[in-house]
């Protein structure tokens, strides 16, 4: 349990955890809207820094690769020498790195500093979940916690859009780097006073050394190699040979964790059926709403010629669904209708809204073609709150850390998947298009529906299995035998 000191209000008290709920979720904003917020000032970034088309890719690829490879072992040393330092340590590198960004003049300086931004973002981040699972163990109130945290996904990315073109077109692109200061700062001046001093359960013999280098250097490269995939092709020597030598190095790290005497990641977590399948339905969800996200904003802008701004603002209806469902009605409708239940609405929703988006024309009627598919988007609000609730699950407060770190990391391995698949498939049917005589908007409108089906395709897949797979954390604590090392007070609670 929790060590609570003097300074720090007690975990146990109703508006303690609100305060901690909130703190967290803040400063998962603030990684979310940097996210987003960058991807706008891209031109920008590009002719002030003279980026080369392909090293401009290093700004968005090099934090990736930090982010998505880290949160694992960020994750397991939160559960070791506890989640409070992990959370506030993350936040104070991500919050220095934004300064370097925001002061960087050249181009090694701004891509350095995006790697050390990845890095204090996979620190936090990794684990934000476990520490709200464990402040939050009744249902109800869990369910409400998720839902928030959930929330913050869905308002930065929108946010960041129209935050994005309003502070490039107004000041600079600087400007989307030092409005991470203020928010940093804050979060910490909180975060210190509220955030419950878990003292984590201790490296003791130490943390496994070489699985952690396996496991890093496997999720490193392959990411690696799926960024740039758009770039050599999928059937290149250097994507397969990378490819190959990352699954290498993620089998062997598997195999190290079932005799390592202090694995990195405890096989026992995979014991959990919730655990395993929600985390499968979460890379196929995030691979294929990659085309929500990105691939509309991309149409708004290429083929109806809409502004950076323009096309944040024409994204907020999607957002403010997302924030009623997921605020309003997500808590309550997990407790009446079961997680499983909500998250398989959920999904059906958001099939309806890519299977829409196959038919979007060239000359688009934003009332007629678009707003109807950011209506539906509430979807998002049902599925990721549910789907979050039900991969925590199985998690106790021994793993929460490491449960918390394996979530995000399959969220960064579907969001780097969507990327690569989406973005290819959508970019070798344009190329077709506009070889055969279609015009640039055509070419580019068909190159887009076949990702928007691809990616309906993904979310019928994910439908699948967590209809055949999942159960609601109640069925599941009564199904599956409980761990060795998981307490049964923990599993009645989840």
């Amino acid at each position: 349990m929790f060590a609570t000191s003097r300074s720090a209000p007690s975990p146990a008290a109703p508006h303690a955890r609100r305060l901690a709920l909130g703190v967290v979720a803040t400063g998962m904003l603030m990684i979310i809207l940097d996210g987003s917020i960058v991807t706008v000032a891209m031109p920008a970034i590009q002719g002030d820094l003279g980026f080369t088309p392909a090293g401009l890719s290093w700004v968005v690829n090099a934090y990736l690769i930090a982010f998505g490879s880290l949160l694992l072992l960020a994750g397991r040393l939160g559960d070791l020498i506890g989640r409070r330092r992990m959370f506030l340590a993350g936040t104070v590198v991500f919050t220095a790195a934004s300064l370097l960004a925001g002061v960087a003049t050249s181009s090694a300086v701004l891509i350095a500093a995006r790697f050390l931004q990845g890095i204090g973002s996979a620190m936090a981040s990794a684990v934000s979940l476990g520490i709200l699972v464990t402040l939050f163990t009744e249902p109800r109130e869990r369910a409400r916690a998720i839902a928030v945290f959930s929330f913050t996904g869905a308002a930065g990315a929108s946010i960041g859009q129209v935050l994005g073109g309003v502070l490039t077109d107004a000041l600079d692109w600087h400007w989307i780097f030092f409005i991470n200061l203020p928010i940093g700062v804050a979060v910490l001046a909180v975060a210190v006073r509220v955030l419950p001093h878990d003292v984590g359960s201790g490296l003791k013999a130490g943390v496994d050394a070489f699985g952690t280098a396996l496991v890093t250097a496997g999720l490193m490269l392959g990411i690696y190699t799926v960024v740039k995939v758009e770039e050599y092709g999928w059937a290149s020597g250097r994507t397969l040979g990378f490819g190959a030598l990352a699954a290498v190095l993620i089998a062997a790290f598997l195999v190290r964790q079932a005799t390592a005497k202090n694995p990195l990641m405890p096989l026992r977590i995979f014991r959990s059926r919730s655990v395993s399948a929600a985390n499968l339905v979460q890379i196929l969800m995030v691979a294929a709403l990659f085309s929500f996200q990105i691939l509309v904003a991309l149409y708004l802008q290429k083929v109806l010629g809409y502004g950076a701004a323009e096309t944040g603002f024409a994204m907020l209806p999607a957002a403010a669904v997302i924030g009623a469902v997921s605020l309003g009605f997500s808590a309550r409708l997990n407790a009446r209708f079961g997680e499983r239940n909500v998250l398989l609405a959920g999904i059906v929703l958001l099939i309806g809204v890519l299977g829409l988006l196959t038919r979007v024309p060239v000359q688009a009627s934003y009332p007629v073609d678009l707003l109807p598919v950011m209506l539906l988007a509430a979807g998002f609000g049902l599925a990721l709150p549910a789907l979050t609730a039900l991969g925590m699950s199985g998690a106790n407060e021994q793993d929460a850390g490491l449960a918390s770190g394996l979530f995000n990391t399959t969220q960064q391995i579907g969001m780097a998947l969507g990327v690569a698949v989406l973005s290819t498939l959508a970019a070798s049917r344009t190329e077709s298009l506009a070889a055969g005589g279609r015009t640039a908007a055509e070419a580019l409108t068909g190159g887009y529906r076949l990702a928007f089906a691809v990616g309906a395709g993904l979310l019928v897949i994910a439908f699948a299995i967590a209809f055949t797979m999942l159960r609601s954390p109640e069925r599941q604590a009564a199904e599956e035998p409980t761990a060795d090392t998981q307490s049964p007070a923990h599993a009645a609670a989840v």
